[in-house]
């Protein structure tokens, strides 16, 4: 079983949610023209999104280190499930900041391609350094 401390999981959440925050800022400054509303809701998302994700990835944790998965399978798997968490928050969000479900659907509907693709990408360059961190027995 590979560990992978809660240090680790903490870093890798923030790493995430950097990445995440600043695609949503440019899709929701496209969307809407307005730059603030990018950074108003880039901002709050830095705060519940962290937090679900963390969890998420602590859910999913006990699959990951059995070793006795698929890795690209279950990484799917957990993109997919983490992208549908995701996009209700933005959506919901969206429409909480903004006042109009139009624009929260439409931010919300455009993440569901970009985020994938990027949290993929995430979770495949983290689990290269989780199996490093094995091999050479470094504790974080």
């Amino acid at each position: 079983m590979i560990s992978f401390s809660p240090k680790l999981h903490v870093i890798k959440a923030i790493s995430w949610r950097i990445t995440g925050s600043v695609d949503t800022m440019i899709w929701a400054w496209v969307l809407s023209g307005d730059w603030s509303f990018g950074v108003a809701i880039g901002g709050t998302e830095m705060l519940t999104k962290i937090v679900l994700y963390y969890l998420h990835d602590r859910v999913w944790h006990p699959i990951e280190s059995s070793g006795r998965y698929n890795s690209y399978k279950t990484h799917f798997i957990k993109t997919i499930t983490w992208r549908c968490l995701g996009t209700l928050d933005t959506i919901l969000l969206s429409w909480l900041i903004s006042g109009s479900w139009k624009l929260g659907l439409q931010l919300g509907g455009i993440e569901i391609i970009t985020k994938m693709v990027l949290y993929y990408m995430h979770e495949r360059i983290w689990f290269r350094i989780k199996w490093r961190t094995a091999e050479h027995s470094v504790e974080i």
